[in-house]
């Protein structure tokens, strides 16, 4: 089980970093001493998780990692019933929608729906976002009780993405509380400089928050008063059609 979770580290040490990394950096991020950084490596290379530049000898994800990505939204239940309504929502609102789902401190995106041309990195499945500072985990973290939903704020690496990103616990908690009361949460220019997105929480037959839908837009032509009044109230419709799916 030891080398099980070693070798898993090692992935999530290459795949964090957006450039090639080497069998030192490795060791370095995983703890692991230089040796086992390297048999590990290797055994995942050898095992086509893992490619590796022959000239710089250092490592990037493989695209046999993106069979394990596709067989998680194949086989996901609310993927595959929350698509159709994202995709109605993107055809109505004409802005990017994204589903998020919560996992531990962060929330992740399983589906996005873009409506023109942004930013790579705000396109791209599987992004990882605290659940703290982004709309859809604020939208989730309200219908959660009190106290669990400020565990989570209070032990969540609280390190901001932008100059507006809220940190402070209270500040978070009263944005969190906000959002239970309006049933959707906004958030300005906190995970991304320029861009203003709402969203609203999906929840399952037991009432607990699963997913959240997102609507994302350029701040620069939408203000937080007509998110609020206009696109609010889609998010929310949406979230509701998908939760009264059977989900």
């Amino acid at each position: 089980m030891t080398s099980l979770e070693r070798g898993f580290a090692v992935l999530e040490a290459v795949g964090n970093e957006r450039r090639d990394v080497g069998v030192t950096e490795i060791a370095a991020k995983t703890g692991l001493d230089k040796s086992a950084a390297q048999r590990f490596a290797f055994t995942l290379h050898a095992l086509g998780y893992l490619e590796k530049n022959p000239t710089t000898r250092r490592f990037r994800l493989s695209r046999r990692v993106l069979g394990l990505a596709h067989a998680y939204l194949r086989t996901d239940p609310l993927v595959e019933l929350a698509t159709p309504y994202l995709a109605d929502l993107r055809q109505s609102c004409q802005k990017r929608v994204d589903l998020s789902l919560l996992d531990g401190f962060d929330i992740v995106y399983v589906v996005r729906l873009q409506s023109q041309r942004e930013a790579f990195g705000a396109t791209v499945i599987g992004r990882r976002i605290p659940a703290f500072c982004s709309s859809g985990g604020r939208a989730m973290l309200s219908l959660l009780p009190k106290e669990e939903a400020r565990a989570l704020v209070d032990r969540s690496p609280r390190k901001p993405l932008t100059p507006h990103t809220i940190t402070d616990v209270e500040a978070v908690m009263a944005q969190i509380a906000r959002a239970g009361r309006d049933g959707f949460a906004v958030c300005i220019q906190e995970a991304l400089m320029g861009e203003i997105v709402v969203a609203a929480p999906v929840v399952d037959m037991q009432g607990r928050p699963r997913g959240a839908v997102h609507i994302a837009m350029a701040l620069a032509d939408h203000d937080e008063n007509e998110v609020r009044a206009k696109f609010a109230p889609m998010a929310v419709a949406a979230a509701r059609l998908i939760s009264g799916g059977g989900y």
